[in-house]
């Protein structure tokens, strides 16, 4: 399975910030999608 990357976590914030008035709100799932990708991040990085 292909791990969630940032650009992948910028058009879910996208999506959902364009269908809330421009907001994402905390816990959502668009921000623990924006966590997961930058967790990710981190590990490839390391």
């Amino acid at each position: 399975m292909k791990k969630l990357t940032q650009q992948d976590a910028k058009r879910i914030q996208s999506s959902t910030a364009k269908q809330n008035g421009g907001k994402v709100t905390k816990g959502s799932w668009a921000a623990k999608a924006q966590s997961t990708a930058n967790k990710n991040a981190n590990l490839k990085n390391k």
